[in-house]
């Protein structure tokens, strides 16, 4: 049997009450094991090959002593154990995405063998995903009842909601406060990377690989900031700013020009396919389709879809090329045939539990990781001027961050990273990224001095590397794979040609899409 090592969380109380930079200075080993077994029921049937296990964590690494909150993590062990050289941790972005479900994604085999992450990673890695605390099997969070989700939602956009829709904040605000427990104020990112080397440590592994998307980055770089010489090979992908002293609220701002421009790339995708979806041959008359469309949803909502959820599933199918041929198929047989069904079906919002944890879990992250406005009216002017140029501006607004105004729990100084001792690393980011920009990219690529950054031209699509058949970019796989199994990097910054995009046939989208989550996802897919 390894030899397991752990944390002393006492050690880890210290360097938490200390405020030092890098965690690990003080931080002595201890045995300890981790039993893996079988997976929940909604993991273990579509990801049979999946294994887990439950890792006990301080609620509060500041006073150990104050209880502990259970995290579930997920296993698909390396294919061939002689080329095993270690574990690599999974973090799919959000902050609320679970990463237990997201590796069985990356890991399971099609038809046809071929799996998101090259064969020759999967041979090299036990690949470990993780659902942070408070999120999906780790012990999660909730704030209200799921139907609060329910649609058709406030027009974002229509100043006589303003009030009714800070009121509905204020009071979601008010309920985790009350319903969420004890995580509550624990939940931000410093705490996940904690939870990370706990996990680390009783793995038994001296030192981790990672793979982070998105959310995910930054999540990377607080780990490496505060234990780099835990580090072995780290892959970021979809890369946010993290300079900002107002992280995510900056991080919201960020996206609504360039969300803008990328519904505009899809536009002329679709114009592009006048023959297959008929709703024009340039970018102008099939704009005009999508505003019309959106006018009259704002104005008469279907059933539980009107403007917000409209606009939410634009901004879901600025992510990737995925959604692009459904999204227009449902939108040329609303316009053309006059038949709303598939429109109502793909934008129709989760009433779930799942997307109740999910809005709870992503809030609880954002406004305790860094400050937001205080005064609503700061939200209101800076989503203002942004609706200048953006459709999208005020359903960001309401929706990443109006719940941080009257948040409870305070927030934190957010984290940043300096990427000193850090082992080089490999960064990946698409140049008209919508949910990350590049703009940030290169913030973070500065700050990470041993970093060497791929960029995706001709691209907007949202992470680049292990992506979903449809949108996957040979160049990038084989650069990520070369990296995580032999270590061999670029010389230096480089640029890959973009991704083929999809094209559709005059047959009908098939099946019954997936409503969105109602929050703006920073997440892979």
């Amino acid at each position: 049997m390894r030899k397991l090592i752990s944390l002393s969380v006492a050690a880890l109380a210290v360097a938490a009450s200390s405020g030092t930079a890098v965690a690990q200075a003080a931080t002595p080993e201890r045995s300890s094991a981790l039993v893996f077994g079988a997976c929940p029921a909604d993991l273990a049937t579509p990801y049979p090959h999946l294994t887990c296990a439950n890792v006990k964590v301080p609620i509060d690494y500041a006073n150990p002593g104050a209880g502990t909150t259970t995290l579930l993590i997920s296993k698909s062990a390396a294919t061939d154990p002689a080329k095993r050289r270690g574990v690599m941790l999974v973090d799919p972005g959000g902050p609320g995405g679970g990463g237990a479900e997201y590796i069985g994604r990356l890991t399971r085999a099609d038809a046809s063998g071929r799996t998101r992450l090259p064969a020759k990673v999967l041979a090299a890695y036990d690949v470990i995903g993780l659902d942070p605390r408070g999120v999906a099997h780790s012990s999660p969070i909730s704030c209200v009842d799921p139907s609060t989700w329910a649609g058709p939602q406030p027009d974002p956009d229509a100043g006589a909601n303003r009030t009714k829709l800070w009121k509905f904040w204020d009071n979601f605000s008010a309920a985790c406060a009350k319903n969420a427990g004890p995580l509550l104020g624990h939940m931000g990112t410093r705490d996940v990377a904690q939870d990370m080397d706990q996990i680390r440590a009783q793995l038994g592994e001296s030192k981790i690989s990672y793979l982070g998307f998105s959310y995910g980055t930054y999540l990377g770089a607080v780990y490496g900031t505060l234990f780099p010489s835990r580090v072995d090979r780290m892959i970021l992908d979809g890369n946010v700013d993290p300079t900002p002293e107002r992280l995510w609220y900056k991080a919201t701002l960020a996206q609504n020009e360039k969300m803008e421009k990328r519904h505009d790339a899809w536009l002329s995708w679709v114009a592009k396919y006048d023959d297959v979806f008929h709703l024009g041959t340039t970018l102008d008359q099939t704009r005009a389709a999508w505003k019309a469309t959106l006018t009259e949803f704002r104005t008469t909502p279907h059933g539980q879809v009107g403007g917000s959820e409209l606009l939410s599933l634009a901004y879901g199918s600025a992510m990737s090329e995925s959604l692009w041929i459904p999204l227009a198929q449902a939108l040329s047989d609303y316009v053309v045939n006059h038949d709303d069904s598939m429109l109502v079906a793909f934008a129709a919002p989760s009433a779930d539990a799942a997307n109740e944890n999910y809005n709870a879990s992503y809030n609880a992250v954002i406004c305790r990781d860094a400050p937001f406005p205080a005064e609503t009216i700061e939200y209101e002017r800076d989503a203002g001027r942004s609706a200048q140029t953006s459709q999208f501006a005020y359903l960001n607004m309401w929706t990443s961050g109006a719940a941080c105004a009257s948040w409870a729990v305070p927030s934190q100084q957010r984290v940043l990273p300096t990427g000193a001792g850090l082992p080089p690393i490999l960064m990946f980011n698409s140049v008209d990224d919508a949910a990350t920009p590049y703009e940030g990219a290169l913030k973070m690529h500065q700050a990470l001095p041993s970093s060497v950054l791929v960029t995706e031209l001709d691209s907007g699509k949202h992470t680049v590397f292990s992506g979903p058949f449809i949108s996957t970019n040979p160049a990038a796989q084989q650069i990520g794979a070369d990296y995580l199994v032999d270590g061999k990097l670029p010389a230096g910054d480089i640029s890959i040609p973009g991704h083929a995009l999809p094209v559709p046939t005059a047959a009908p989208a098939s099946g019954t899409p997936s409503a969105l989550p109602r929050t703006a996802l920073l997440g892979a897919e």
